[in-house]
């Protein structure tokens, strides 16, 4: 789950890690009010979208007055923002971070991952602040330092220390970035976050090490710990469908082709999209229904695939194991009578009560295409859809 770039710094503020003051703004008047309480000569104007790379795309803007406040806050609400990492359809800008301008010494940049390779969370930093960190990997690698932090332990300040010096914190700074990164690391630990980003972390003129930008995501297999973050998800920012799917705990990511995908597993799932594509087609989503689907998922999850436009038919493939062949079976029949289903769809089953699901499938009467195989269920739909 992600959050916006001003919910991340009240969060860091509550764990004691340097943000500037700053307010969020739904409408114009409240831009302008939050610029009044503001005790600093420069604002800065900031579109709230879920998405990186605003600063480019001309989401945030420096406003020198009231005025230029106003005139701003007019410009960016109700704006289309297109970046890097919208897409081209791009996001409509609801709200605004209304904050005070910081006198920016250097820009630094400190994230937190998950390494899978080593099971461990690891603190990442670069002097190439303001910099996306791939464009950072892939052309100054050996300006990237890492610090790999025992669980038993957390991040030790002589760890936090050693990373500062390494990306030329100055001296002078080097403990209020090590107290920052620990604060950092906290939030991610004791918040079950996915990813910390502070891009830029910066140092002031007046001596400060402050957090200019926050991305914060958080696990969503724990967010049932954390209520108060879950009241922070705006949904206007998520896909309608894959807010629909979360609400019967299926796995859904839209993508741009036309075959809609109901898979079981993950690993199914991606190899299903890998064989679509072998064969020339291309897939219109991501979806897993899980190890214990029931008929009403498969009846959700059909809903869900069918109310992409895009979608011109439908593979189920599914291996059952914990789940039945002929519960499959059921919700699917059960789901094409419902939706009154006018697409091709193909329908591979294997494992546990198949040969009961296959004759369900063959006497429902309906026009629904079985494979054996795999390949055989993807050159069927491909051949369809075309």
């Amino acid at each position: 789950m992600n959050i916006h770039e001003y919910q991340g710094k009240d969060l860091l503020r509550q764990y004691g890690v340097p943000v500037p003051n700053g307010k969020v703004a739904f409408t114009v008047d409240e831009a302008v009010k939050a610029a009044e309480s503001l005790d600093s000569k420069v604002k800065v104007v900031k579109a709230q979208i879920h998405a990186g790379g605003r600063g480019k795309a001309g989401g945030v803007k420096l406003a020198k007055s009231l005025d230029e406040v106003r005139t701003y806050a007019e410009e960016l609400l109700g704006k289309t923002l297109v970046t890097h990492q919208t897409g081209p359809e791009g996001k409509e800008v609801k709200r605004l971070l209304i904050e005070e301008g910081s006198d920016i010494k250097s820009e630094y940049y400190i994230g937190l991952v998950l390494d899978r390779d080593s099971s461990r969370i690891v603190m990442m930093g670069s002097e190439e602040g303001g910099t996306e960190i791939e464009e950072v990997a892939a052309k100054t690698p050996e300006k990237i330092f890492k610090e790999t932090i025992d669980p038993a332990i957390g991040l030790l300040p002589f760890q936090a220390k050693r990373l500062a010096f390494n990306i030329n914190i100055p001296t002078e700074l080097v403990n209020k970035a090590a107290k920052f990164m620990i604060g950092l690391y906290n939030v991610f630990i004791e918040k079950d976050c996915s990813i910390a980003e502070i891009n830029p972390l910066v140092t002031t003129g007046d001596g400060q090490v402050i957090a200019l930008d926050a991305k914060l995501n958080f696990d969503d297999n724990a967010l049932y710990r954390h209520p108060e973050i879950l009241e922070l998800r705006d949904l206007a920012e998520e896909d309608e469908k894959e807010i629909e799917a979360s609400k019967y705990d299926l796995n859904y990511t839209a993508l741009d082709g036309n075959i809609g995908m109901m898979v079981n597993g993950a690993g199914l799932a991606m190899a299903t999209m890998d064989i679509i594509k072998f064969y020339g087609g291309e897939p219109a989503n991501f979806l897993d229904v899980g190890g214990g689907a029931t008929a009403e998922k498969v009846t959700a999850a059909f809903k869900i695939i069918l109310s992409d436009p895009n979608v011109k038919g439908i593979v189920v493939n599914i291996f059952g194991g914990i789940m039945k062949c002929d519960d499959i079976a059921t919700g699917v029949i059960q789901a094409t009578k419902e939706v009154g289903l006018e697409i091709p769809l193909v329908v591979r089953l294997e494992g546990t009560n198949v040969e009961l699901g296959k004759k369900l499938l063959n006497e429902s009467g309906l026009n629904i295409t079985a494979a054996e195989s795999m390949a055989d269920a993807a050159q069927k739909i491909v051949s369809l859809v075309k």
